[in-house]
């Protein structure tokens, strides 16, 4: 294939391209963000349980973290275009269908069409991305990318919940689709066909059965909660998962061309970039979901002043991930990253001491430390990614660093949010001995996805006060536990990322 030089002979084209890729990366912190603040205004249109409520936002990050390694192997075998475009044009479309959706188990359904086609846009942009920037300029692209990224994650809560409050949460998908259409439009315009001329195509069976076991481990954690975590349902689940991902490394220890090379574990650099892409998962996404049901559907704040509250935590994203490159000038990757999530880790311990009722002013000084803390490294990561492989691989190695963190997403929500309701269920057990064991469960569930109305209406024995400080507790809890995570990610990225690569590291790996 075409070398970059020959693909984008202009400036003019390498900035539209950018331009392009950025536009399509807004769009994913708005889809991802959004329906946290309208789940309570979905919830009073649509109804549904608090597992279908749960899957509006974990379908969407199951799909994209799911399909994102497949949807990269596409682009190499068949074009980074064509991926790019289709995958922008399903979630245009489904953006446009979300506000006829006639119950929550279609919005659920769309909300996985729209990841699906999110992976697609992702990993097809970001691979044309590779091919059309090198060295300095190549880290200064993907740190505008993650800049972008922030500038949909600190002003996209602002906006969504203005949007809500104005227009009502149906609106919310035709935003999604201006911001996706435009992007395809100008991708349309100015990207140039690439591909790798070595590639075999898509890894079906691979695919296959890496779909299946993220998605079955995804239902029984969300599950699990109201099955039992030891439950013979539970248990049968999580081993159909396991038998999944078994069969899905001896598929690709046996294909010629592998969707997930698993040679690259065995160097360091690559297990550190991997570790690093999961860190944000626990460390900052799950607030994004988390804070909004608290802050909306628990202690009762309104769609937009809970997009205010949540700017201090992203606003840091809109100019530290360009800092944290160019402090690379000066200082190794391993130490702003693994200082970067040091610092997240201490600001996630204060505000595990943020009770319920805390004014927003005092909740902005921790959730700003921890939105400055993992700014540093999401401003390295996606450049560390497309290092440790060959050009021609830049599919396989988007696909992985994205399948990691977006799946790692997907994963910690539904790992978090199921930690959070079995917590909340002990308290509301003590609190309220007397009451049946499926009763406490249910009402968990409604608390812990926001439903405090209908936690009450559940426990009419317990006050208002009552469940706010159980509640409260269980969330404390959590956060000092994510704050652990996250200090032990911190040392992982310090020992893995510090090894310097000989000039020929990534031709190594490629070799592997």
């Amino acid at each position: 294939m075409a070398s970059a030089s020959v693909l984008y002979i202009s400036r003019r084209q390498r900035i539209a391209l950018l331009v392009s890729v950025c536009l399509a990366a807004l769009a994913m912190p708005l889809a991802f963000t959004g329906p946290a603040l309208a789940l309570s205004a979905i919830h009073q249109s649509l109804g549904g349980s608090p597992v279908q409520l749960n899957w509006v936002t974990n379908a969407f990050m199951l799909a994209f973290g799911a399909c994102l390694m497949a949807c990269g192997a596409l682009g190499d075998a068949h074009g980074r275009k064509r991926v790019f475009l289709g995958g922008l044009l399903l979630f245009v479309l489904a953006s446009l269908a979300w506000g006829f959706a006639p119950g929550i188990v279609w919005l659920d359904l769309l909300r996985l069409l729209q990841g699906l086609g999110a992976a697609a846009a992702f990993a097809g942009g970001t691979a044309a991305l590779a091919q059309a920037f090198d060295g300095a300029a190549r880290t200064r692209a993907f740190s505008l990318l993650g800049t972008t990224f922030g500038v949909g994650l600190a002003f996209g809560p602002l906006l969504v919940g203005w949007l809500i409050e104005a227009q009502g949460w149906r609106s919310f998908g035709l935003l999604l689709a201006v911001v996706g259409g435009l992007a395809a439009v100008i991708g349309a315009l100015c990207m140039r066909e690439s591909r790798d001329p070595q590639a075999a195509g898509l890894d079906l069976p691979g695919a296959a059965t890496f779909t299946s076991a993220l998605a079955v481990f995804t239902f029984a954690v969300l599950q699990a909660p109201v099955w039992g975590w030891g439950s013979a349902r539970s248990l049968a689940a999580f081993a159909v998962s396991a038998l999944l991902l078994a069969a899905f490394i001896a598929v690709e220890r046996r294909v010629a061309r592998p969707m997930l090379d698993l040679g690259l574990f065995r160097y360091p650099r690559f297990v550190g970039v991997q570790c690093l892409a999961a860190a944000p998962a626990y460390a900052y996404v799950v607030l994004l979901v988390l804070l909004p049901l608290r802050l909306v559907g628990v202690e009762g704040y309104g769609a937009a002043e809970a997009g205010q509250a949540l700017l201090a935590l992203s606003a840091p994203l809109l100019v530290l991930p360009l800092l944290a490159a160019y402090l690379t000038r000066w200082f190794s990757a391993a130490a702003l990253c693994g200082s970067g999530l040091l610092v997240c880790a201490v600001g996630l311990l204060w505000l595990g001491r943020c009770v319920p009722g805390t004014p927003a002013t005092a909740l902005a000084w921790p959730l700003l430390l921890i939105g400055s803390g993992i700014s540093l490294p999401w401003g390295l990561m996606d450049g560390l990614a497309v290092s440790v492989v060959p050009r021609e691989r830049a599919g396989m190695a988007t696909g992985i660093f994205g399948t990691v963190r977006v799946a790692g997403e997907g994963l910690a929500l539904a790992v978090v949010g199921a930690v959070l309701a079995t917590l909340v269920g002990r308290g509301l057990a003590l609190a309220a001995p007397g009451v049946a064991e499926g009763t406490v469960s249910q009402a968990a569930q409604s608390l812990a996805t926001g439903g405090l109305a209908q936690a009450l209406a559940l426990l009419p024995g317990l006050s208002a006060e009552t469940l706010l400080q159980v509640y409260g507790l269980a969330f404390n809890h959590l956060l000092y536990g994510l704050a652990g995570m996250t200090v032990l990610t911190a040392a992982v990225v310090f020992a893995f990322l510090r090894e310097t690569p000989a000039p020929s590291g990534p031709a190594v790996l490629g070799e592997a």
